[in-house]
């Protein structure tokens, strides 16, 4: 007798599904950014489905957009500012509404640490071409 399955991996499915259609239109449209909701697709396909998850690693959408990302915490500089671009509007809305001085300031602090964060922590590779790992040595 078969064990029987999470009853959650069903609502997994439906937000990996979800996730991957919003990223694969943010392909396409510049404002929305399309890593972040494939990486929230790859994540809920994997709580979901072992086999979804497979199938989503094999396609292109993953292999251009997040490949490189999770094999060498590298991505290309067009991708980083897929990502940053679109959340730095959203920050600077918020700026403009907020009129208390300390959120404001926080939300300074948010935009300086996402530029620093990306690029001192993430590599940056050349579009189109993978990047084999470091030499240990």
């Amino acid at each position: 007798m078969k064990e029987r399955k999470n009853p959650l991996r069903v609502i997994w499915l439906i937000l990996g599904f979800l996730s991957m259609g919003i990223g694969a239109v943010g392909v396409v449209l510049p404002v929305l950014p399309t890593t972040p909701f494939l990486l929230l697709a790859s994540f809920c396909l994997a709580k979901g489905s072992e086999r979804f998850h497979r199938w989503f690693t094999g396609t292109k959408l993953y292999k251009r957009h997040l490949e490189s990302f999770v094999k060498n915490r590298s991505m290309t500089l067009k991708t980083k500012f897929s990502l940053l671009i679109p959340a730095s509007c959203m920050l600077l809305l918020a700026f403009l509404a907020m009129q208390n001085v300390y959120g404001r300031a926080f939300i300074i602090f948010l935009i300086i640490f996402k530029y620093v964060y990306f690029f001192t922590k993430i590599r940056t590779v050349p579009a189109g071409g993978s990047v084999l790992p470091e030499a240990e040595g």
